[in-house]
Formats: structure tokens, C-alpha cells, sequence
């Protein structure tokens, strides 16, 4: 069976860090063959910090469903072969600053010099003009840019960033989903397609319900969309749970949970917007109870009745029942990490079962020989190639 809806589009990955790759991972989750073209000295995130031995945790985690090659594109024939492996590829991808690209000899013109209808996708950290335009793009920059780390530090009053690389996880389903797009255009038209995806849109994108500003309002109007703090985090007799009560059903039913009817009878908490403006009154009473029962009983009570969950580590997904009900975990075998569990598929597809699991992430020039094999270099040119440094 297909092992995906992109099964047969070639993807040339040029991207490093985990915008790009993770988004590039995603379209290899689709069944596309992504080919990885990296630098003599690998990805940085390689080389990120990591308690795994031999190999960097957040590398395996975004660059699954690919093969890779080390291509130098600063030797001589660097860039031949490239332009090579380029005209059987349908996706190009880079996450280079703006003015790179052009001396490297793969910029848009370039690429598409070699195959014309090709998609090329640019992700860059602030897009491709304007005074930040080759200015470093990192997830925690563009937070800070772009009111995230504000917003997110309000309560305390100081900024901090979310932990997570948020930004760059959604710029890579913005970049998968740029290309899926670009793909259906081509088969409609033929045309290939410029694609071009940055970390400063993703962050606007993010904060679409916030990022409203009306005629005559101020700047620095509020956007506060929280519903007050008895939606949250709140402690128990052991550990934590959150718990989100708005509407009336909910709210009655966590007030009957709590032994506190009174507080659901109240017409003075009788709407969100009256709670969110009495907090004070309601939590202690509500934090007395939440005392009683740890954060797992209240769940087990309160599991389809109330929105709430324990609070967990993401060490707690590996084996919990919801998470090994969907399948999300497959185990994979490294020759430096050993066995390790991972994530599968983002996203599945009932049409296409061909795939069931995914590829482990590949090492570093890995699949070299095969790619170029398949580019029809022979066995003497690519021996030839390694020994003038052009590829590994």
C-alpha cells in the first residue's frame, strides 16, 4: 500500500536546528523522501547539549523519516552535485539568512535554473526584507520580539519566554503545511512555487485572537483572554491538576465535586465574568477542598464531567492509556543511543497504513553512497568526491 498522500515527492533538506527539520520530518510523516544535505560538521543541533550518549536528544526528536548527505557546498564541486541531486527533487528547503542563499549559489533563480517547476521554500527568521532581515532568528529572540515573552510574564512583571521552542514547532507545521500547498498548485497548474515562511509570522500567527487592535483603541490596549484564575493550575493534597469550569454545567458540577454548593447557587458567581472578578472569594474555599483528594483522585472523579487533568512530566506519556490507545509511541534502534522510544506520525491518515512507523534519524552522511548512486554518480566519482572533501 502507499505509505503516504506524498509519497514520491522528493524533498532536498538543507534546513538545521528544529524549525526546518521538524517541518521537513512532518512531510516525511506524509511518506515524501526527505533527503537531509548537511555540512561536513552535521546539523548544530547535533551537537546541541544531551544526557544521550553519541547523540543529541532534540536531533532524533525533529529529523525522523529521512536520509542524509553530506554535501560541501563550499568545495569547488559542491555545488554541482547539489544541482545534481536537485533535478530529481520536487521540494527545496532552507532556513538560511536572507543574504546567504545567493553565495552559496542556491538561491530561488539558482535552483530553479536546474528544475523549473520546482517548490523552494525559504525559512527564514524575520523574512526576506526589512531592517531585521539577516539579524540571527532563534525561538527565544522572536518571543521576546514579538510580545510573547510579555505577555507570558505579566503576572510576575517580568518578561520570560515559554519553554518548548513553541515558535519553531509552529513555523514547521506552517512550513509543512506552505509545501503540502504548494504541491496541490503544482498539480494543478504545473507551476512550481516560492514558498516562504518565517519565525516572526509564525509568532504574529500564534497570537491571532490577541493581535486585534480596533480604531481609537490605545496601543496598549488589554488582550487579556485569560478567564480569571480559577481556570489554571491549582495544588492539591498531593500534586497538581488544572481545571477549566466556564460554563454553567461545568461549573455546578466542579462546585458538587467540591462539597460547595453554595458557591454555585451564589447569583454573585452565577457568569465567567463574575468569577473572574471575585477570585479572591472563591479560591480559598475552592484551594481547602482541592486539599482533601490528590490531583490523580480528582481526576478519577471528575474524568468526563469536570475539564480537568493531573498535572505530568512528558516522561508520564510513554506508557499512559490515552497515549498507547492512539498509537503515538514506536521504538526505534540506534547504533550509538541504543533503543529508545519516540513519537510516530503528527498526524494520521486512515487511507494510508502503509507506514505505520517512522525512521529513526540518520547519522551523519549516513545514506551518502545511496543518494548519489541514485543521482547515477558511480562508485570511482563518488570515491573521487570524498577524497577532494566535497562529500562525506
Amino acid at each position: 500500500m502507499p505509505t503516504g498522500a506524498l509519497e514520491g515527492l522528493r524533498v532536498l533538506d538543507l534546513t538545521s536546528y528544529v524549525a526546518g527539520p521538524y517541518g521537513c520530518a512532518l512531510l516525511g510523516d506524509m511518506g515524501a523522501d526527505v533527503i537531509k544535505v548537511e555540512a561536513p560538521n552535521g546539523d548544530m543541533m547535533r551537537h546541541y547539549p544531551s544526557t544521550l550518549p553519541g547523540e543529541s536528544r532534540a536531533f532524533l526528536g525533529v529529523n525522523r523519516n529521512k536520509r542524509s548527505i553530506v554535501i560541501n557546498l563550499k568545495a569547488p564541486s559542491g555545488r554541482d552535485v547539489l544541482y545534481r541531486l536537485a533535478r530529481s527533487a520536487d521540494v527545496f528547503v532552507h532556513n538560511f539568512r536572507p543574504s546567504v542563499p545567493e553565495s552559496l549559489g542556491v538561491g530561488y533563480q539558482d535552483i530553479l535554473g536546474v528544475r523549473g517547476d520546482i517548490i523552494y521554500c525559504a525559512l527564514t527568521g524575520y523574512g526576506d526584507g526589512g531592517p531585521l532581515r539577516d539579524h540571527p532568528g532563534f525561538d527565544q529572540l522572536v518571543q521576546s520580539f514579538t510580545g510573547i515573552a510579555d505577555f507570558q510574564g505579566a503576572p510576575s512583571g517580568a518578561p520570560q519566554v515559554v519553554l518548548g521552542s513553541i515558535v519553531d514547532y509552529f513555523a514547521s507545521t506552517l512550513l509543512a503545511f506552505g509545501v503540502a500547498s504548494a504541491v496541490v498548485h503544482r498539480l494543478k497548474t504545473g507551476e512550481g512555487q516560492f514558498v516562504d515562511v518565517s519565525l516572526l509570522r509564525a509568532a504574529i500567527a500564534m497570537q491571532a485572537s490577541r493581535f486585534i487592535w480596533a480604531e481609537n483603541e490605545p496601543r496598549d490596549v488589554s488582550r487579556d483572554l485569560s478567564a480569571g484564575r480559577l481556570t489554571g493550575i491549582h495544588p492539591t493534597k498531593e500534586g497538581h491538576i488544572y481545571i477549566q469550569a466556564h460554563t454553567p454545567p461545568f461549573w455546578n458540577a466542579l462546585c458538587g465535586f467540591l462539597g460547595l454548593p453554595h458557591l454555585a447557587e451564589n447569583p454573585r458567581y452565577d457568569d465567567m465574568k463574575k468569577r473572574k472578578e471575585y477570585a479572591d472569594e472563591i479560591l480559598p474555599a475552592m484551594h481547602e477542598a482541592l486539599k482533601t483528594r490528590s490531583a490523580a483522585e480528582w481526576e478519577e472523579m471528575m474524568l468526563g464531567k469536570v475539564p480537568c487533568l493531573a498535572v505530568r512530566s512528558i516522561g508520564d506519556m510513554f506508557d499512559h492509556p490515552q497515549v498507547v490507545a492512539q498509537s503515538i509511541v514506536t521504538e526505534e534502534e540506534h547504533p550509538s543511543v541504543g533503543r529508545y522510544r519516540t513519537m510516530t506520525k503528527a498526524v494520521q491518515m486512515g487511507a494510508f497504513k502503509g507506514r505505520e512507523s517512522t525512521k529513526r534519524a540518520p547519522l551523519l552522511g549516513e545514506n551518502t553512497d545511496a543518494i548519489l548512486l541514485e543521482a547515477d554518480f558511480s562508485a570511482a566519482d563518488i570515491e573521487k568526491l570524498r577524497s577532494e572533501g566535497t562529500v562525506a
